[in-house]
């Protein structure tokens, strides 16, 4: 979710996935990624706490909970949306910990092979680059669909007919030529 300046002292839950971790001994500073963006976390004062999220692997999926606070002038981040706030956190909970080493960098696929990012597309669509382009395309056909409702058309979905390989491994479409009349 996109907090800001509006959102000091409210009690929040975000989940996401866990981009960067800065430990500074007895301060720890979590960058979470969601659907929305990036927003920064903190969790000081309970060593207890601090020591588990410090060892928490990058890109494991988390849950937590915190009161929202404005930050200091000078730690103000002008490049992400909720650079003028971060979350106090009070409770953290691993949803989904990342058990291996994964086979690229999420927000450095300029470098990484397509095939690579096509085998792992589940990763590669947490990209910045992609959600931005999954959520600009969804915003058109959602307008589009919009305009055409509100000119008197009707959308019809028609069934496809597919067919599933013995394995269950492969889905393909059954052209009706195959069959005999």
């Amino acid at each position: 979710m996109n907090y800001g300046i509006l959102d000091v002292e409210k009690r929040v839950s975000i989940a996401g996935w866990i981009s960067t971790i800065r430990d500074l001994g007895g301060v720890v500073f979590l960058d979470i990624r969601d659907q929305y963006g990036i927003t920064q976390a903190v969790i000081s004062g309970n060593d207890e706490l601090v020591e588990f999220a410090s060892h928490i692997p990058l890109e494991s999926t988390v849950t937590l909970t915190g009161t929202v606070r404005k930050r200091d002038e000078e730690t103000y981040n002008p490049n992400i949306k909720t650079g003028e706030v971060e979350v106090f956190i009070e409770t953290i909970d691993i949803l989904g910990k990342r058990t291996k080493n994964l086979p690229f960098e999420i927000n450095a696929n300029k470098d990484v092979r397509e095939d690579l990012r096509l085998q792992y597309r589940y990763l590669d669509l947490r990209n910045e680059n992609l959600r931005n382009n999954l959520i600009l395309r969804s915003k058109v056909i959602q307008f589009l669909r919009g305009e055409m409702i509100k000119q008197g058309f009707l959308e019809v979905q028609t069934p496809i007919l597919t067919s599933s390989s013995p394995e269950g491994a492969r889905d393909y479409l059954v052209p009706s030529r195959v069959h005999a009349r």
